[in-house]
């Protein structure tokens, strides 16, 4: 019986949430894989030749070590895989592809690990659970520290229109980190502090004409700006009012893409010619990707599929 799995691409920090607030976004991982007598593997959509390769696969082998770590052996499989998300861009890839490991690891393995399992897994491979976490819930999350007692929260769903600016060229998260300091003023921690708490009420109350301010950081863009120059180009565009086409603009995740939130649907078309402005002013080429927040993490596919089939998952 074959295992279908689709799963949301992630934008994480969101501004002053950093390792701690992600939203899951409506671009998806699709993933369908079924039993066979040798691997094979067929890729289609964006960076599919990345998606193709059986060698260095970054959901092969977690699938793979997985079950090596349960002491099972890993069946091959015939997968096709479906992808929307952009690899290295700062929207989750890296955690959807574990996600999605880790699942068919527990399907074709009979691993008797609940979908609870499966997100920590995934949040302890990562280093932090923010993208795992939207990942597999949906919506908007924030998290605590990988290993603590409760480490994620749903914050629900807000209808946002969503804008993303790609860059061309990848980025490595390693590099990202590297550019972080190792202390910070107390001055910026409360900044911050301040700041996502705005946030959070803006994520639960779906209220985004305050996202200017509520995204303001000072704990790693600042840091990350010559790593990822589209932000210096778009985070002035922000405003505050009802009369604002774009309220928010945050580096997604470590970056180089670059997230805006769009005040109303009514203003997209707006907001859009604004980013292309200011990226032509900039002399800067990027694709923009209209999408939206979405309440369907890879967990609601797992349990259409999963319920009968193993203990406890959900």
């Amino acid at each position: 019986m074959p295992l279908r799995l689709s799963l949301p691409a992630t934008s994480a920090n969101l501004g002053p949430g950093f390792d701690a607030a992600a939203v899951a976004v409506d671009l998806h991982l699709r993933v369908t894989a079924a039993p066979s007598r040798e691997w094979r593997l067929r890729a289609r959509g964006r960076d599919r030749g990345i998606c193709g390769r059986q060698e260095n696969n970054l959901l092969i082998s977690t699938y793979r070590q997985a079950l090596a770590r349960e002491g099972r052996p890993a069946p091959p499989l015939r997968m096709e895989v479906v992808n929307e998300i952009p690899v290295g861009k700062g929207l989750g890839s890296s955690a959807a592809a574990r996600l999605a490991g880790l699942a068919l690891a527990v399907h074709f393995g009979r691993l008797n690990w609940s979908g609870d399992r499966i997100e920590r897994t995934a949040a302890a491979l990562e280093g932090h659970g923010d993208n795992a976490a939207a990942c597999w819930r949906g919506g908007a999350v924030c998290c605590g520290a990988v290993g603590a007692e409760f480490p994620a929260m749903e914050l629900g769903c807000p209808r946002w229109t969503l804008l993303l600016a790609l860059p061309r060229t990848p980025l490595a998260t390693e590099l990202a980190r590297a550019a972080l300091p190792h202390r910070y003023s107390r001055q910026d921690a409360v900044s911050n502090v301040q700041a996502a708490m705005q946030l959070a009420a803006a994520l639960i109350t779906g209220d985004n004409s305050h996202l200017a301010g509520a995204m303001a950081d000072r704990l790693h863009e600042p840091y990350r700006a010559a790593l990822c120059p589209l932000l210096g180009a778009l985070k002035p565009l922000a405003e505050a009012g009802p009369g604002a086409a774009i309220s928010g603009v945050a580096l997604s995740g470590a970056g180089p893409s670059v997230l805006l939130v769009v005040r109303r649907p009514s203003r997209l078309s707006t907001a859009r010619r604004r980013a292309q402005d200011a990226l032509r002013r900039a002399g800067m080429d990027a694709e923009l990707i209209t999408t939206r927040i979405v309440a369907g993490g890879a967990r609601a596919s797992w349990d259409a599929r999963q319920r009968p089939a193993v203990k406890g998952a959900r």
